[in-house]
């Protein structure tokens, strides 16, 4: 029986909580608003309140409310005695060889989650993660052999690019001349999970990241991967309106249906009805594919054609992936010949296909391995391999 679209969804609580401080990182506008009221800042204040404390925390970088000081300082001891500025744990930070960082953190719970930081001429990406664990159980995925644990909550998402920009120093710095260059420059909602099984939380990150006085990057600098959670993606668009990425892998509901198991309740057919709307719902310009090269699995001359034949008519891209290996997978990577083939056939009908370098292999950071430390490992080569012929 498939999966309830919404699972162990988490809010960020409304009320301050009894005997404790509020995090107020991840909180909306609106959020931050009523929860400066409840906590005592008169409504004709609130406004201004969170416009203040929002450049602080968001702008600026600053996690002590003491630091803020356009605020009086009795407003300020009300704040840091009601609330608190809390990003993940960083457990490790491990360097690549090629600039690529990966950091395990540590969330409520004691969870694990894994967010990565891509560097690249002219911008740097940001690989975020939306989930503990996955429900979707990809069949190439190391991260789908980790079961799903929870959401995570806005504050959880949000904090992976604040951790990220502390570990950059790209916090600007007050009084030094105002300076455009950013180091994370994108976000990608390719990290652990399935973002669209996570919506709300995803929506209200997005919101605060977005927000132009604070983190402030823009929708078309976010884009939003999911391997297909069909009811979702027109509110994607709508409430969102990021750019889109979809984990498709396979030109056949037969070779899909092992891969991508989400498939069997919206089939490619219906898949690719929602994205034909995207574009126009999201004032998006195109839809990227993503399209993992598994040698002799989905990587035949065949599969090119009938890919091309599929997405026609939607503004896209295709990434081909080379399959990132990981302990006991049960698939290989294509060969670079029959990658360089299969490109080739879709540039000649008039798609960009880019091959998408592998980054962080050494650390295990690349596309497709990311999963909590202390899940690493667990299953058999058997085990995995029995599941994804299943």
């Amino acid at each position: 029986m498939s999966a309830p679209i919404t699972q162990d969804v988490l809010t960020i609580p409304r009320k301050l909580p009894e005997g404790g401080r509020m995090n107020i990182v991840g909180l909306t506008r609106d959020q931050l608003r009523a929860a400066l009221i409840e906590a005592g800042t008169p409504e004709k204040q609130a406004k201004m309140r969170v416009g203040q404390v929002w450049q602080w925390i968001y702008h600026w970088g600053v996690r002590d409310f003491a630091l803020m000081t356009n605020l009086a300082k009795d407003y300020r001891a009300l704040l840091a005695d009601k609330f608190e500025i809390a990003l993940p744990e960083v457990v490790t930070r491990q360097v690549s060889a090629d600039g690529t960082r990966k950091y395990l953190l540590r969330i409520a719970g004691g969870h694990e989650v894994e967010a990565v930081y891509i560097p690249e001429e002219g911008r740097g990406t940001l690989c975020v993660s939306s989930q503990v664990g996955c429900t979707l159980t990809c069949s190439f995925c190391h991260t789908g052999t980790q079961k799903l644990v929870r959401n995570l909550t806005p504050g959880e998402i949000v904090g992976q690019l604040m951790v990220a920009r502390d570990d950059l120093g790209e916090w600007p710095k007050q009084g030094a001349p105002k300076d455009e260059t950013r180091l994370v420059s994108n976000i990608v909602l390719m990290g652990m999970g399935e973002p669209l099984y996570n919506f709300d939380g995803v929506r209200d990150a997005m919101n605060v990241v977005m927000d132009n006085e604070g983190l402030s990057l823009s929708r078309r600098r976010i884009t939003l991967s999911t391997s297909g959670v069909v009811p979702e993606i027109a509110r994607t668009a709508e409430e969102i309106g990021c750019l889109l990425a979809v984990s498709f892998h396979a030109t056949t509901d037969e070779v899909r249906n092992k891969l991508v198991p989400i498939n069997k309740r919206w089939n490619i057919a219906t898949l690719l009805d929602a994205l034909r709307e995207y574009p126009r719902l999201s004032n998006s310009e195109r839809i990227t594919f993503e399209y993992v090269m598994l040698d002799g699995v989905n990587d035949s001359d065949e599969d090119a054609r009938r890919l091309v034949k599929l997405i026609r008519g939607i503004p896209a891209k295709i990434n081909l992936i080379p399959f990132n290996e990981w302990p006991g997978a049960p698939y290989q990577r294509s060969s670079w010949d029959r990658i360089e083939a299969f490109a080739d056939i879709i540039y000649k009908a008039g798609y960009a296909s880019p091959i998408r370098t592998p980054r962080g292999e050494d650390i295990m950071a690349a596309c497709g391995q990311l999963k909590s430390a202390t899940e690493r490992g667990r299953k058999s080569r058997a085990q995995i391999s029995a599941e994804a012929a299943g």
